[in-house]
């Protein structure tokens, strides 16, 4: 008989395009995964990087290290890293994570032996299933610009797009708006967005990935607990120093 799953968990046949677990596996499919930077971007990439899911980056022991959710690399000296962000944070902390994302990455980058005027170009992506910046935009790119002259762009090679399934106004792409509509859990008719849902399909056939998943979720479940006793005895010892 097989056991359901902790009540904290998500069942595995409940999973969608917007919970982080199945972004990140159906993007880990690369032809997937280079159609939808294409398309959100409007560019046309020649050879994309077999893409890298909870991509780990640490900055060294004492600092705090990121995992990012998609992590790829074309041909042409660009990185991309795309984050399915569900949870909705102010918009101030949004901005200061992707500095930090930002930051991260290009030290993985002269880690590896480059130096700053070699780093490549980053793209950072935040697909978000809420409204973002008080803006009825679908899609806000944010690039270092010259406050005193607009006109003048820091040529800094970084950009943050944040797209929100909220918008309303008429500034992307058809088939941009029916994947955030898809992400949003609204019902869509678009040839590519039935690709994704054949592939969310097959996956959750897929007992291997069931059991992966089970796996992952239970392992962050413990992570969290561990954390919380910490957190508890922590209280406790403060408390404690505190009588009289």
């Amino acid at each position: 008989t097989k056991q359901p799953p902790p009540s904290n968990i998500k069942p595995w046949e409940d999973l969608t395009i917007a919970d982080d677990y199945m972004f990140k596996l159906v993007m880990s499919h690369k032809r997937i995964c280079k159609h939808l930077l294409e398309m959100i971007l409007g560019i046309k990439i020649r050879k994309l990087m077999e893409p890298k899911t909870e991509h780990a980056i640490n900055t060294g022991y004492e600092s705090k290290g990121i995992r990012l959710d998609v992590y790829v690399e074309d041909d042409e000296n660009t990185i991309y890293d795309i984050e399915m962000q569900v949870r909705r944070y102010p918009e101030a902390t949004l901005g200061r994570r992707t500095r930090y994302y930002q930051s991260v990455i290009d030290f993985g980058a002269l880690q590896s032996g480059l130096k700053y005027h070699q780093l490549k170009k980053s793209i950072i992506i935040f697909i978000c299933p809420f409204r973002l910046f008080n803006s009825d935009h679908h899609i806000l790119t944010f690039k270092s610009t010259c406050q005193e002259d607009k006109s003048i762009l820091l040529d800094d090679g970084a950009s943050k797009v944040f797209l929100s399934t909220k918008g309303t106004l008429d500034d992307i792409a058809l088939e941009v708006k029916h994947f955030l509509d898809f992400v949003d859990g609204l019902p869509v008719k678009d040839d590519w967005v039935d690709k994704l849902k054949d592939l969310i399909a097959k996956l959750k056939q897929d007992e291997r990935e069931k059991v992966k998943y089970m796996t992952y979720q239970m392992k962050i479940d413990e992570e969290r607990e561990e954390a919380e006793k910490v957190v508890e005895g922590t209280t406790a010892t403060t408390d404690e120093g505190c009588e009289e």
